[in-house]
């Protein structure tokens, strides 16, 4: 209608005028098609596209520090002098200021819309989009950024990403606010559809995938490779690794995402920690690497300038707020600055003709390359994409292969070197080891040598006399040097632990039997402490069960020992309970009670550790190596038993332990031997060889009850074989470490024929200090008939000696 009336109206005008309006009016169609063109996108026909920039559509105004709400920008937008964008990915610049952009979508369809319009940087603090319906002027609000809870975003992804629904025949203004804290902000404007956005998601997650755990894989790997050579080198570029992965992973959105969700001061301020931090591993990395403080001392000062420069800032970036929004680019230039070196000195290298590995030379240029797209992308100087997006991912990744390279060949380089000092190491420890040994050997054979003389004297003095007080005081003597050899026992078994050589026996013993002794002997400790003992037990006891009976003895001893040292006044309780189970077995569960001091409960954990004891003052006033509970948690393991302890400060400490047992076939009460009166080996002539008088003295004392036996002593091996001319022997009871010739050389001798063809096979009992299990397989294997440790009860010898003869 408006055109029809224009022409009727310009028939009556003269032809100058008429033509001057002409001219007006195509000024005014080209103008008003073209400003069409840019102030809005048009949805038209049947084929809508999966993928739009919106940059040729949008303008954006920079209103400084102005906080405008959105009706005042409806209402005065043009006054706020916007300007046209200029690439799919304008860049802002390093700004705190507020920024208002505008832009128009027009659906000519009959079709509901459903689109993702994504926009400025995951890290941009505050991201604010206002949908305006220019039909019913109703606006709708969405938000995102990184300066709030992840939770009150419109859309839940890492990146900005708004859902945007346009209405069939509708127009709507898109206004949106940008605020951040200084850092770089970006305005791409792209909609994507349901398709395309769940491709592009999908793609990226590959790739990020991919990056990320690359990343992972190498840091991992080297730290590894760090704590296997101690080259700091690995430890720079391990540390180097994980934190440019950081950085990245906090420009990709997911450190806010994942994180912090909160958002917060952390969270804001985590770009520039971990890219200072990074930038730092790099140039100390690349400065071990390249062995810089051993070429030029100048360029290795400039790194330490830059560093301290770097920490500088990194304390502003933490501690100074107001100092945030210059931080961004002065971070963007100390980051040059490491990089700056880092090629100096390769530069340096090469001119100087000095080694430098190509593998890191070819990692610092992609290095280079991808942060130089990066940048170029940031500052609108190439065309926006994926691949320009995340260039710097791409150098990155392919700066760690080939830096991985690299330090693949620094171990090639560090091989040869690390094989020899590990050889010259297990060389120096199998020296220690044996040195070890022997001195556990030595000081076994010094120690329990007097303690066979002071124990077989005390107990055949107690045995002679009447008067009590001297039976006291030999029960005195003979409870100090059992704890003495007590102690010498843990020592000898914790070094056993250590070297894999503790072994488990088994054999039948009566079970009832031996826990009464054991209750006999704790009986008469408890009474010496003025304690009050309570032993019980319940259950069904088999008559013969098979089992190391020395080790059981000796778990039940430590416990009772602990539960005893430990209590000053009130009880020690000790039950027995023995039940019956599958697989022809039975479950024997020791408990042991006391009214004793108790251990705290963050001791708990460490009570069973190796030297544990309470806590030092313990040790000092109750005495003792902390190695028992430790020995005897070893010893229940070994029989797949366990053991459990509860204890409550100041009122005592229960522990019990459980262990199954084989039963015998035979369920008969192994017979006691009957009480011999007289021992009598009916002529018997046995030969000691034995260097030390003192036990010399201690077998004569012994022997000398045996009826019609005929003992020669010898002081060492070769005196041993001497004997052998003269005399005749039944058995030989042999000493191991002696003068001249020691056991196992007369042993191989005898058994060699050196004694006679017929003394050959003659039966030998070693009879020594040495407790080390390599010391019994070594008796085994040099052909001996038993093995007696010292010291050693008259009745175990003389039960030995009958067996053999």
């Amino acid at each position: 209608m408006y055109i029809i009336l224009l022409n009727h109206n310009l028939v009556n005008m003269s032809q100058k005028n008429y033509k001057q309006i002409c001219a007006i009016l195509k000024l005014l169609f080209f103008t008003l098609f073209f400003s069409s063109t840019y102030s809005q996108y048009v949805f038209r026909g049947d084929t809508i596209p999966k993928e739009i920039s919106l940059h040729n559509h949008t303008t954006i105004a920079d209103v400084g520090q102005r906080s405008l709400n959105i009706k005042y920008v409806v209402a005065n937008y043009n006054s706020l002098n916007p300007i046209k964008l200029i690439t799919e990915n304008d860049d802002l610049g390093f700004t705190q200021n507020n920024f208002w952009s505008k832009t128009k979508i027009n659906n000519l369809t009959n079709s509901k819309l459903n689109y993702y319009l994504e926009t400025a940087r995951p890290i941009t603090d505050l991201v604010e989009l206002f949908i305006v319906d220019a039909a019913s002027g109703k606006i709708t609000t969405k938000i995102s950024g990184d300066n709030m809870a992840y939770s009150e975003r419109s859309f839940d992804n890492r990146k900005t990403i708004f859902k945007i629904e346009i209405a069939p025949k509708s127009s709507l203004q898109l206004f949106m606010h940008l605020k951040s804290d200084g850092e770089v902000i970006k305005i791409p404007i792209m909609l994507y559809s349901s398709e395309r956005f769940i491709q592009m998601i999908s793609n990226e997650q590959l790739f990020f995938g991919i990056f990320y755990g690359i990343l992972a894989i190498v840091s991992i790997i080297y730290f590894f490779f760090y704590f296997a050579l101690r080259e700091k080198t690995f430890l720079y570029y391990s540390l180097y690794v994980i934190f440019i992965g950081l950085m990245q992973f906090s420009l990709d959105g997911y450190f806010y995402e994942l994180v912090t969700p909160q958002g917060g001061w952390f969270s804001l301020r985590a770009v520039l920690f971990f890219a200072m931090i990074a930038g730092f591993l790099l140039g100390k990395y690349s400065e071990v690497f390249l062995n810089i403080k051993r070429y030029n001392r100048t360029i290795y000062t400039l790194f330490n300038v830059v560093y301290v420069l770097a920490f500088v800032l990194i304390i502003f970036i933490l501690f100074v707020p107001a100092a945030l929004p210059i931080s961004y680019p002065l971070a963007n230039v100390l980051g040059l600055l490491i990089l700056i070196l880092i090629i100096t000195s390769v530069i340096y290298l090469y001119y100087k003709k000095k080694k430098v590995d190509p593998f890191f030379t070819v990692g610092i240029f992609f290095l280079i390359m991808g942060f130089g797209i990066f940048i170029l992308n940031n500052f609108g100087q190439i065309p926006n994409s994926f691949l320009t997006e995340n260039s710097s991912k791409l150098g990155t990744g392919l700066e760690v292969v080939f830096l991985s390279l690299s330090m693949a060949n620094l171990i090639r380089n560090l091989k040869n070197e690390k094989n020899e000092l590990n050889r010259r190491a297990l060389v120096r420890s199998e020296e220690m080891n044996d040195l070890k040994s022997y001195f556990l050997s030595n000081i076994s054979h010094e120690l329990r040598t007097p303690l066979n003389a002071i124990i077989n004297l005390t107990d055949s003095i107690s045995n002679e006399v009447q008067d009590d007080k001297i039976k006291k005081n030999c029960q005195i003597i003979k409870y100090s040097s059992h704890s003495l050899l007590s102690s010498v026992n843990d020592i000898l078994d914790f070094s056993k632990i250590e070297k894999g050589e503790l072994k488990l026996e088994k054999n039948e013993f009566d079970l009832v039997q031996v826990l009464e002794n054991l209750k006999n002997n704790a009986i008469n400790r408890v009474e010496d402490k003025g304690l009050v003992f309570q032993f019980s037990k319940s259950g069904i006891f088999p008559d013969i069960i098979i089992g190391d009976v020395n080790r059981l003895v000796q778990v039940v001893n430590n416990v009772l020992n602990n539960a005893i040292k430990f209590t000053t006044r009130g009880f020690v309780k000790f039950h027995v309970d023995c039940q019956l189970i599958e697989g022809n077995k039975a479950s024997l569960i020791l408990t042991v009670s006391d009214s004793g001091i108790g251990i705290p409960k963050d001791k708990m954990e460490s009570i069973f550790d190796s030297f544990s004891q309470n806590i030092i003052d313990n040790k000092r006033k109750f005495g003792g190596l902390g190695l028992g509970l430790y020995i005897v948690k070893t010893l229940v393991d070994m029989q797949n038993g366990t053991i459990k302890m509860d204890s409550k400060i100041n009122e005592g400490t229960t522990c019990v332990i459980t262990i199954d047992f084989a039963i015998s076939a035979q369920q008969r009460k192994l017979e006691s031997p009957a009480k011999v009166i007289i021992d009598d080996l009916a002529g018997k002539s046995i030969l000691v060889v034995e260097d030390n008088p003192i036990n010399q003295m201690v077998i004569k004392m012994i022997a000398k009850k045996w009826l019609d036996t005929k003992v020669v002593y010898a002081n060492n091996g070769q005196e041993a074989l001497d004997a052998f001319k003269t005399n005749q022997f039944d058995i030989v009871l042999m000493d191991l470490q002696m003068p001249i010739m020691d056991g196992y050389e007369a042993t191989i001798a005898i058994r060699n024929g050196e004694a006679g063809a017929h003394n050959s096979n003659i039966p030998i009992i070693a009879v020594t200090a040495d407790v080390m299990e390599t010391t019994k397989d070594r008796v085994k294997e040099i052909g001996m008939n038993d093995y007696l440790s010292k010291p050693f009860k008259k009745e175990t010898l003389y039960e030995a000696v009958k067996k053999l003869v």
